[in-house]
C-alpha cells in the first residue's frame, strides 16, 4: 500500500538520541521502517535508546559535537545517510549580567556551531544523499517567545534558525532540503535544567492555550513528516509546534 509518510529504505542519522526529543525521533523513525543511526555522548543512556528500537541493523555511535576532531572521525566513518535529525543542545537560564563567556561559548558550541560542523563534514565527505532531509531542532525562544534568563539560548536558537534557511538555500541545488522545528517547552530531562518552582512553572503552563507543555514524542513525529517523502518540496521553513504558545 503507498505511504509517503514511511521511512522504509532510509537511514536516518539522529543526534543527541540519549534522552529526550532525540531518543523519541530515533525511535519514532525506527518504527517508520528507517535504520537509525543513533548519536549521544552518553554511553550509557544511548544503549537505553538502542534497546527501545523497532527492527535490526541500527548503529550507535558516541561523541562529542562541539569537538571538531571527533566531528571529523564520526563522519568519516559513517554510511551515507538519507537523513540528520539534529536534536543534540543545551538549555541556559540566566540573566546578561552573569553570563560567564566560557557558558556563552559553550551554548553556542552545542546549540549552533555542533549542527554548523556536523552538516560541513558531511557535506565535505558527501554522506548525505541526493533527495535527503535535514531537521535541526531549534526553539520558540529565538523567534518571537521570549523570557527573563534566556538571552543566550534565544540567540543561540536565532543563529540556528538562520544557518537553516542559509543551508536550504545553498543544498536545493543537491535536492537536500534544510528545516526547522520550532517546539515550545517539552517535558525532557532538560526541563529540568530550568530552576522554575512549582508556582512558577504552572504560572507559565497557563501561557500555554492548551494548558500542557509538548510530549517529545510530539515533536519527533514531526520530525518523521519532514523526513519522509510526503515533505519533499518543503525547505527552509520552521515548524512552530508550541500548543498556541506563540499566539500570545
Amino acid at each position: 500500500m503507498y505511504n509517503p509518510f514511511t521511512l522504509k529504505g532510509k537511514t536516518i542519522l539522529v543526534t543527541g538520541a540519549s534522552s529526550g526529543i532525540g531518543r523519541a525521533t530515533a525511535v519514532e523513525c525506527s518504527r517508520m521502517g528507517a535504520l537509525v543511526i543513533a548519536h549521544g555522548r552518553d554511553a550509557a543512556r544511548l544503549d537505553e535508546t538502542m534497546s527501545m528500537l523497532e527492527g535490526t541493523g541500527h548503529v550507535s555511535i558516541c561523541a562529542d559535537l562541539t569537538d571538531e576532531e571527533q566531528v571529523r572521525h564520526l563522519t568519516g566513518g559513517l554510511r551515507p545517510v538519507d537523513g540528520l535529525v539534529h536534536c543534540a543542545g543545551m538549555s541556559a537560564l540566566k540573566p546578561i549580567q552573569f553570563l560567564k563567556d566560557s557558558e556563552l561559548h559553550g551554548i553556542f558550541a552545542t546549540n549552533t556551531f555542533s549542527a554548523m560542523m556536523l552538516q560541513k563534514h558531511l557535506l565535505k565527505k558527501k554522506k548525505l544523499n541526493s533527495g535527503a532531509s535535514v531537521v535541526l531542532v531549534s526553539s520558540i525562544s529565538g523567534n518571537a517567545n521570549t523570557a527573563v534568563g534566556l538571552s543566550a539560548y534565544g540567540a543561540s536558537k536565532a543563529a540556528l534558525d538562520a544557518f537553516a534557511r542559509y543551508a536550504a538555500l545553498e543544498l536545493a541545488q543537491y535536492k537536500i532540503r534544510v528545516n526547522t522545528i520550532l517546539p515550545g517547552r517539552v517535558t525532557t530531562q532538560l526541563l529540568s535544567t530550568v530552576a522554575l518552582d512549582d508556582k512558577t512553572l504552572q504560572a507559565d503552563i497557563e501561557k500555554y492555550p492548551m494548558r500542557r507543555y509538548g510530549t517529545p514524542e510530539e515533536i519527533a513525529q514531526s520530525a518523521v513528516y519532514l523526513l519522509s517523502d510526503a515533505a519533499r518540496w518543503i525547505t527552509g521553513t520552521g515548524i512552530i509546534i508550541d500548543g498556541g504558545r506563540s499566539l500570545i
